[in-house]
């Protein structure tokens, strides 16, 4: 009779748990919630990655997979790109920190969750078209291209992170605040921005290429 009530207690136990609990969200920094993030882009919905992860930190093991870096959260590729060139390489601690103050900034300025307005600033910023060198009978000339999905996403970042640390220099504003203002900026298409700049302009030699 004891071991009976034993074993039925132990399944009143189960059963109460299985209806009590909740799973637990996933959310970056503890915050900003990866659910309702949307990517409007169709072309870079492969290589813009929200899998959702609490800390951005996966250890470089897509390092020896081709392709790999579009399986990396987006949030780390920003904080990776924060650690180059060489003055900030390896301070990816720093990185973090500074990526999630300029999160908090975002959040007070626009009132939406900060990786949407990531998203949103890598899809304005990325370039639909550049040109390359075309070697032809000893003349080289340029040709204009269409971009690949992943150098839109590259070249987004890359424009996002070195603009807000060109801003940083010589300025009383931390790097913090010129990167959350360079995300901001290139969110709505504003011309101020760095990487929209620089997009404009590869657009726009691109188009006198053709």
């Amino acid at each position: 009779m004891p071991r009976k009530t034993a074993k039925a207690r132990e399944e009143k136990e189960v059963e109460s748990l299985k209806v009590g609990v909740e799973p637990t969200e996933i959310k970056l920094f503890g915050k900003w919630t990866f659910h309702d993030v949307e990517i409007k882009d169709p072309g870079l919905k492969r290589y813009v990655c929200l899998k959702p992860i609490f800390l951005p930190h996966t250890e470089g093991r897509h390092e020896h997979k081709r392709f790999g870096k579009a399986d990396v959260p987006i949030v780390e590729r920003l904080i990776n790109n924060l650690m180059k060139p060489g003055k900030n390489a390896g301070k990816k601690i720093l990185a973090m920190n500074i990526v999630k103050n300029a999160f908090e900034i975002v959040h007070l300025k626009t009132g939406k969750n900060p990786i949407q307005v990531l998203v949103e600033a890598i899809e304005k910023a990325g370039p639909r078209e550049e040109t390359t060198r075309i070697a032809y009978g000893g003349i080289v000339y340029h040709q204009s291209v269409d971009v690949s999905p992943q150098r839109r996403v590259d070249l987004a970042l890359r424009w996002l992170t070195e603009g807000a640390r060109l801003a940083s220099f010589s300025n009383p504003k931390t790097i913090d605040e010129c990167l959350a203002d360079e995300i901001i900026a290139a969110a709505q298409g504003d011309p101020k921005s760095y990487a929209i700049a620089k997009k404009d302009e590869i657009e726009r030699i691109a188009m006198s290429s053709r």
